[in-house]
């Protein structure tokens, strides 16, 4: 519990969270990652005119790979890369992560522009 209270008293400012970069892409590839330690998939997203990044997802609990090619995701772009097995993930894919560990990939409500800010 106590980690939980950090985590909400750690109060960014308005300039801190326009620095975060949080846009829409599509998932236009999907592989498996059996190099992962937890079962993840290789996801290709395409950001419009930003370009095609590369992320790694622990998704497989509640996603097939062909549920996947084409669903629009919201993901932060600007983090560093990390490297993940003899992967590099470029991007991290937001989603709501249950207790028992399924995440819920967060999606716009209609279809927009890859690339699009989230505001």
């Amino acid at each position: 519990m106590e980690n939980l209270n950090q985590k909400q008293n750690n109060i960014l400012t308005w300039h801190e969270f326009e620095n975060v970069r949080i846009v829409v892409g599509t998932i236009i590839e999907v592989e498996e990652f059996p190099k992962a330690i937890k079962p993840s998939y290789k996801l290709s997203i395409d950001f419009g005119t930003i370009g095609i990044k590369k992320s790694s997802a622990q998704i497989t609990k509640r996603y097939t790979k062909s549920q996947l090619i084409g669903k629009q995701v919201v993901a932060v772009i600007n983090f560093p890369p990390k490297q993940i097995a003899d992967f590099i993930s470029e991007c991290l894919v937001l989603g709501a992560v249950g207790e028992n560990g399924e995440v819920t990939l967060l999606t716009t409500d209609l279809p927009v522009d890859n690339g699009l800010q989230i505001a």
